[in-house]
């Protein structure tokens, strides 16, 4: 076990290529350090839990259209907010209708005069929707930081509508937080020539803003329902367009395959928007039929932007807009010197713990200090198998767990004494130490990890990370502190046969 131990630290004590270097059958695994160690990026986001609203609404506007084409529901004054959908019914006798449609669905149908309707979602349902929006933005949010290989991330739910992203190692922040937070919501519209895009905005029409290139835009009108999704996208990938310029090849599932054929073939000659968060990247001809499935974004952006694009698409889409509440950035050289100073702290504490412990106790005391080294080339073996990304709490915790590991010892020793001034030789004060003293010992220990269990289970971040290496540190301590110094000390007693013990 001492070798084993010996051989999953050492990678910690390496550089890159010097773990590269290592013989085959060496462990090369070395734990990663965290964001305050190493430098990073630490956002806090927010969902914008109106836009969870706002699009529950109009999907329920679209219900509202479809009972219209599928019922003959005569209304008119169409409009979905954020607090609900609002028109009104031309015949007040179709109440009965539109009550019955909506039935099974969590909707209170309020009327007021005029036949002027008010459909609303319940409280519950609204709750609903906006915890699976926050559940479903961590889950993109983790595919999205996997996709720029961000090493050992923290992307945890805080509260009902924020969440922590930790990014260790990130420098260029601003790019980070760019491609993180956009919302990624891919449309593809068809573009509507027949009116002037100026003045008002005719029904079931979206004017929008296509880039012309070299920072000018110019006005585009496109239908307001897209035709085409995002969702139904099965990969994207950085490539160059005809010109050789930056751009996204997209492929579509077997159902956006079928759609955008009946588009380019019933388009052709027409223009179709690429619309992605409401900016149009682009708005192409249909030239001819594309039975393939596969298009491409191409707009004034670099190859890394088109990367980052391709990454976005390929994570899928946040439910909601995110926005950046809290944005803190530590250097690489803070997190070295942070590194330097907790090295050294735990040196120190070291250091001064093996002194007092020969001082005071001698003979057993070495012994102790064996088995505090050992406890501490142990805890570091179990973190760097488990994969434990190291932060300034984590060192903190290990040591702790090194004075609980002496502390043990000093139980046992004190117990030692007793036991000789008692009158009893020098082999039942030895084993009547160990076992007197562990009760003690274990209630401690006990008591000790129930405390870190409960900082692990209600503790975030940092705390978790302190909470896990004095668990893990606890257990070991109490091994090496009472099962490998009573070997020391009984495998010396047997060889020796003293008189009197060095204590």
């Amino acid at each position: 076990m001492l070798a084993w131990s010996f051989a999953a630290t050492l990678p910690n004590l390496l550089t890159p290529d010097q773990r590269a270097n290592l013989p085959s059958f060496m462990p090369k695994h070395a734990m990663t350090l965290g964001l305050d160690l190493q430098g990073g990026a630490h956002l806090v986001l927010e969902v914008n839990q109106n836009d969870v609203k706002t699009q529950a609404y109009e999907n329920l506007s679209d219900r509202v259209r479809e009972l219209g084409r599928t019922e003959g529901l005569g209304y008119s004054g169409l409009l979905s907010t954020a607090e609900g959908v609002n028109f009104v019914l031309r015949d007040g006798a179709q109440m009965g209708l539109l009550r019955e449609a909506l039935k099974a669905e969590p909707v209170q149908v309020n009327a007021g005069e005029g036949n002027a309707i008010t459909l609303v979602y319940s409280e519950t349902f609204l709750t609903e929707l906006q915890t699976r929006a926050l559940a479903q933005t961590v889950q993109v949010l983790r595919s999205r930081v996997d996709q720029f290989g961000v090493a050992e991330p923290v992307i945890q739910q805080q509260g009902t509508s924020r969440v922590i992203v930790e990014l260790p190692g990130v420098r260029d922040v601003a790019r980070a937080k760019a491609a993180i937070g956009k919302t990624a919501q891919l449309n593809f519209h068809m573009v509507d020539e027949t009116a002037t895009p100026s003045g008002i905005v005719p029904p079931g029409r979206l004017l929008l803003n296509e880039d012309a290139g070299n920072g000018v835009t110019r006005p585009l009108l496109v239908e307001r329902r897209p035709s085409l999704t995002g969702q139904m996208l099965t990969s994207a990938a950085a490539g160059f367009d005809q010109y050789n310029n930056p751009a996204v090849d997209i492929a579509f599932d077997s159902r956006g395959t079928q759609i955008f054929a009946k588009l380019s073939t019933e388009g052709v000659g027409k223009r179709f928007a690429i619309v992605l968060d409401g900016k149009v990247y682009s708005a192409p001809v249909f030239r001819e039929p594309i039975l393939g499935g596969r298009a491409q974004i191409s707009g004034n952006f670099s190859a890394t932007e088109a990367q980052d694009l391709a990454a976005i698409l390929n994570a899928g889409a946040l439910p909601a807009r995110v926005d950046v509440v809290e944005e803190r950035t530590i250097g690489p050289s803070l997190g070295a010197d942070s590194i330097q100073a907790g090295m050294a702290a735990m040196a120190l504490g070291l250091a001064a713990v093996l002194v007092f412990m020969f001082m005071f106790y001698g003979l057993f005391g070495m012994a102790a200090n064996v088995a505090v080294v050992f406890n501490l080339l142990l805890l570091v073996a179990i973190m760097t198998a488990m994969g434990f990304t190291l932060t300034l709490p984590g060192m903190a915790g290990m040591v702790l767990t090194l004075g609980m590991a002496v502390d043990a010892n000093v139980l046992i020793f004190e117990r030692m004494r007793e036991e000789v001034a008692n009158g009893k030789k020098p082999l039942a004060a030895i084993l009547a130490g160990f076992e007197g003293a562990f009760r003690t010992i274990l209630d401690g220990h006990v008591t000790t990890l129930v405390a870190a269990l409960v900082m692990f289970t209600f503790g975030s971040g940092p705390v978790k990370g302190f909470a896990v290496a004095l668990a893990i540190g606890l257990i070991v301590s109490l091994f090496t502190s009472v099962t490998l110094t009573r070997w020391m000390i009984l495998s010396w007693f047997k060889r020796m046969r003293p008189a009197r013990l060095p204590l």
